[in-house]
């Protein structure tokens, strides 16, 4: 097993940033009941003592924390089974909430896959993973164009979350995740989507739940 390791993306790869992970790591994980997308938002209200000092961790030393669907089992409680492909998460915004809690924005980054897992003494789930390759840049076809404008006009009437992270509305692959993880599909839906790695097939596997706009 190596860390983290720094690799360049290669020309047209999707990333906000210069720099992709690669190779296999250790990253705690989030078990929850939604699919996380890279370059989507999380909120998250933090409870439970395990996850309070994984987010103190993950803050002060600036790394991220892995999102996986729960197949069987409850967020706050024991995790039977979880879907193999999740993303790793980065957290951008933190706030106390009114109730004294901890509340934090996290912003989805790079897919990966579980090779096994293990829970620490505390309740911890911590994952051997594989980094995935990030999906390449790819044009919004003009078909789909439409699809774009729609994201425009709905983003910011959904969640003014939105505006903490960057837009592509020209881009297949950032709008693809998008319509994926706002549309009223299933779980096990939203996580098949998740698992492709080519943005055109996620858009059409995403067409026919999504209703033509009259302007």
């Amino acid at each position: 097993m190596t860390r983290d390791e720094p690799a360049r993306s290669a020309p047209g790869q999707s990333n906000d940033s210069t720099v992709a992970r690669a190779g296999s790591a250790e990253l705690p994980l989030f078990p929850l009941n939604t699919v996380l997308f890279p370059g989507g938002p999380l909120p998250l209200r933090i409870f439970e003592p395990r996850y309070v000092d994984m987010i103190r961790r993950c803050m002060r030393e600036g790394s991220p924390f892995g999102v996986v669907l729960i197949r069987a089992g409850q967020e706050a409680g024991e995790v039977s089974s979880a879907a193999s492909v999740g993303t790793s998460a980065r957290i951008v915004d933190f706030h106390q909430m009114p109730d004294g809690l901890l509340g934090i924005v996290c912003a989805g980054e790079q897919k990966f896959r579980v090779d096994s897992w293990r829970v620490q003494p505390d309740g911890l789930n911590v994952g051997t993973v594989t980094w995935l390759p990030l999906e390449r840049l790819a044009p919004l076809p003009p078909q789909h164009a439409h699809l774009g404008l729609l994201l425009k006009r709905a983003l910011p009437q959904l969640s003014e979350i939105y505006q903490m992270l960057p837009s592509r509305f020209d881009e297949a692959g950032w709008v693809s995740a998008r319509l994926a993880e706002i549309l009223p599909i299933s779980l096990g839906d939203k996580q098949e989507c998740l698992e492709l790695d080519d943005a055109l097939a996620r858009l059409e596997r995403l067409s026919p739940f999504i209703r033509p706009v009259e302007d």
